[in-house]
């Protein structure tokens, strides 16, 4: 059944967003901040190393085979999130949802932005959608559930129930790679994919980046940048 991958996903985010919620009123705010800082760290570790594999070595050093695509996709795709303005659209959701399930407040927005992002702009999110579109090969989808599953209870249990609200936000960008799966076939070549997941990979890094409050980075206005190599690609094939 193409598309089972991301419906077990979303539920292994909504299992551990209950369950990890549960645990945030027994945790206190001294440790809760330790955990965000763990998870902090490791987001941006994952979004370095992810970035790492995408670029070849050779005996002069670190060859940069795709840096000036990155380059031109976290631009021109800055632009274009920037005026859709969507990070500020996932903040609105977020906060619509608070005032529909958890009227108490709290952090929610915050849990369901970040959470969101994690889980779609991840090099397995994409790799995953696609292999369960073209071949109804879930095992990579079914790999990054039991992750994001585990996952949902740390981040649930220092931001609350709005992780696990996340699941719906991975229903729609998964579920819509995985159906446009199969139109984009003739132009998914490995080195399409690969710049894909570059991009994703550095937005990784940048979310890690905002848990630490490092640095505030408008993560969700550069979402576009994930899909920008393809379209390069795409016009290249054309214009030839």
């Amino acid at each position: 059944m193409i598309g089972l991958g991301t419906i077990v996903n979303a539920g292994a985010i909504i299992a551990g967003g209950v369950d990890g919620t549960f645990i945030k009123h027994g945790l206190t705010d001294r440790y809760k901040n330790i955990i965000m800082q763990g998870i902090g760290l490791s987001v941006l570790f994952i979004g370095i190393s992810g970035a790492l594999k995408s670029i070849s070595l050779d005996i002069n050093g670190v060859k940069h085979d795709y840096t000036m695509i990155m380059i031109f996709s976290l631009v021109i795709g800055g632009l274009i999130g920037e005026y859709l303005n969507i990070e500020e659209k996932l903040d609105r959701m977020g906060l619509w949802f608070q005032s529909k399930f958890a009227k108490d407040g709290g952090n929610f927005a915050e849990g369901f932005v970040t959470a969101s992002l994690i889980y779609c702009v991840g090099a397995m999110a994409i790799v995953g959608s696609l292999q369960d579109g073209l071949a109804g090969d879930t095992g990579t989808l079914f790999a990054k559930s039991i992750l994001d599953g585990v996952s949902a209870v740390v981040f649930a249990a220092t931001m609350g129930i709005g992780v696990a609200f996340s699941s719906i936000p991975i229903l729609v960008y998964q579920g819509g790679i995985t159906l446009m799966a199969g139109f984009v076939k003739p132009w998914l070549t490995d080195e399409v994919i690969t710049q894909m997941s570059l991009v994703g990979s550095v937005l990784i890094a940048s979310i890690g980046i905002n848990i630490l409050e490092i640095k505030r980075i408008r993560v969700g206005n550069l979402l576009p940048s994930i899909f920008l190599p393809f379209i390069y690609y795409f016009i290249k094939c054309i214009i030839k």
